[in-house]
């Protein structure tokens, strides 16, 4: 209706924004309870579970959800975030992206006794009318990560590609891990559209290396927003 976003957030003065793993815990609750019209509940609940399914495990409203945006994909990094979103009502992403970071940055504010923005401005927002961008941006977004272990893959520099696939299957932050068929947080993105495009989790998961090792970032000229 409204198309297909790629979405960036970064730290303000690139500061990290998750400095343990309840944080990034914390901001995928988020994502889940702030795609809603209605008003967040849950704002001050923290996970006690290692591996959550939000609808089944405590929303217990799932069914009166109604979503502002579907979450096709997204990755969380120790000073950013990607998303991959499609609004489903106008403005949707406009709500969504405020509810989120000004909910987290509350959130963050007050765990580690600090006052001021958290994120670099206002968030970041491309729109993807390209096929070919398209195509390729879910794999960019999941191979994030990368970036942590394998400093120069962007470049080709990559002596083991299974090594590299093995990293981001340990890599909880990302939606990848349910793209593949592994469950990690499955309630928190829409991935059937995807999923339905690229063939199945099967599927996705091979076309990522593949992806991997040919490394079409130039494909995405303009879409990367770093």
């Amino acid at each position: 209706m409204w198309g297909l976003y790629h979405v960036l957030s970064r730290g303000v003065d690139k500061r990290q924004i998750f400095l343990e793993e309840k944080d990034y815990l914390r901001f995928i609750h988020d994502l889940f309870e702030f795609n809603d019209q209605n008003p967040a509940l849950n704002v001050n609940y923290f996970f006690k579970n290692e591996s959550i399914d939000l609808r089944s495990q405590y929303m217990g409203k799932n069914e009166k959800r109604k979503l502002l945006v579907e979450i096709l994909a997204f990755c969380l990094m120790p000073n950013h975030y990607h998303l991959f979103l499609r609004p489903l009502v106008e403005g949707g992403i406009t709500q969504f992206m405020r509810k989120l970071n000004i909910g987290y940055a509350k959130y963050f504010n007050e765990k580690y006794n600090r006052e001021g923005t958290l994120f670099q401005g206002r968030y970041k927002s491309i729109h993807v009318i390209n096929q070919s961008h398209f195509v390729h941006l879910p794999y960019y977004i999941h191979l994030n990560p990368l970036d942590l272990k394998f400093s120069q893959w962007r470049e080709g520099d990559i002596d083991d590609y299974q090594e590299a696939m093995d990293y981001l299957e340990q890599y909880r932050w990302s939606s990848f891990l349910d793209y593949i068929g592994k469950k990690n947080f499955p309630s928190v993105t829409q991935r059937e559209f995807l999923l339905n495009f690229f063939g199945g989790s099967a599927q996705y998961k091979k076309d990522t290396l593949e992806w991997l090792k040919e490394r079409d970032i130039k494909s995405l000229k303009g879409l990367l927003l770093e």
